[in-house]
């Protein structure tokens, strides 16, 4: 039920940013009359496309707190917690950002995040699963990932890239729509008819699709520079380590909106396309490969 909530707020507050934002804009409706007005077709897709992007960005950190039922550290209560803190905090000054939050929450599953809306707005959280089943070394670089992640500025980054892409998918499925309602079916009437709706939502669906490919394409690049930044940040024998573990583990699930930030996520049903991380054994052979003047943030 509380990720029921939570995604129709998070909706909810698109819809209304959005509608907010074409009346400030004077965006009038894309269709007038029987003809399709690209301009203002192409303003209400990109405002759309870019309205769930930023939103879910603005409000990830809190999402990411209110869905996994994370605790952040404001008081160490005892060692373990002073030792992640005292990590980060380390970590993030070597990466040359503010420290982010460091939370934990309660999951048996070994994994860890990072989220928030800008390099010195952001959280880093780990699992009670990592924390036990995990070495100090290996949690280390597992930490130095998830900053790797803040200081590359991954979840900016992936937002400009969904929101392009959701600006092309609406754009295109309404084009596509409106030639098969008025072309094709030789529609005449105002407005939008069936045909239209329902050629949409389909057209949305496939191009859906094919965007999502391309998401999670750069999703699977990302990580590789994110493991780098982790071996940088915590070095390379522990960052492999870390890796190595995970290979003896079952991954950790997270909700989707934090999903593509963990330290790793299980396999995709839909085919390797559509992984937001690459094959561990690739990660390490990938980091074997890689000299010690190659690592680095950013």
């Amino acid at each position: 039920m509380k990720r029921i909530g939570l995604f129709l707020l998070t909706n909810i507050a698109v819809m209304a940013v959005a509608m907010l934002t074409l009346n400030l804009l004077g965006v009038g409706s894309y269709m007038q009359g029987t003809s399709l007005n690209l301009g203002n077709l192409f303003m209400f897709a990109l405002v759309f496309g870019f309205a769930g992007s930023f939103v879910s960005l603005a409000m990830s950190k809190w999402m990411a707190k209110m869905s996994t039922g994370a605790q952040v550290i404001e008081t160490p209560r005892n060692q373990d917690e002073q030792w992640l803190l005292d990590t980060v905090r380390r970590q993030a000054e070597k990466a040359g950002i503010k420290c982010p939050e460091v939370a934990i929450y309660d999951s048996p599953e070994p994994n860890a995040f990072a989220t928030g809306m800008s390099k010195n707005n952001s959280l880093v959280a780990v699992s009670t699963g990592l924390l036990r089943f995990m070495q100090r070394n290996e949690v280390e670089a597992v930490l130095g990932h998830e900053v790797a992640h803040v200081a590359n500025g991954d979840m900016v980054t992936m937002a400009l890239l969904q929101g392009i892409l959701n600006t092309f998918v609406i754009f295109f499925a309404k084009i596509v729509a409106y030639v098969v309602d008025r072309v094709v079916l030789k529609n005449e009437e105002e407005g939008h008819s069936w045909a239209f709706i329902i050629t949409d939502i389909v057209a949305q669906i496939l191009f859906g699709i094919l965007a999502s490919i391309i998401a999670m394409w750069f999703s699977r690049y990302r990580e590789f520079h994110a493991d780098n930044g982790g071996a940088y940040l915590a070095g390379k024998e522990n960052m492999i380590a870390a890796l190595k573990r995970l290979q003896t583990m079952q991954p950790g699930h997270l909700p989707d909106q934090m999903a593509a930030f963990g330290i790793s996520a299980a396999p995709s049903s839909f085919g390797d396309l559509f992984k937001s991380h690459p094959d561990l054994a690739d990660r390490i052979a990938k980091l074997e490969a890689t000299t010690q003047d190659q690592l680095k943030v950013a």
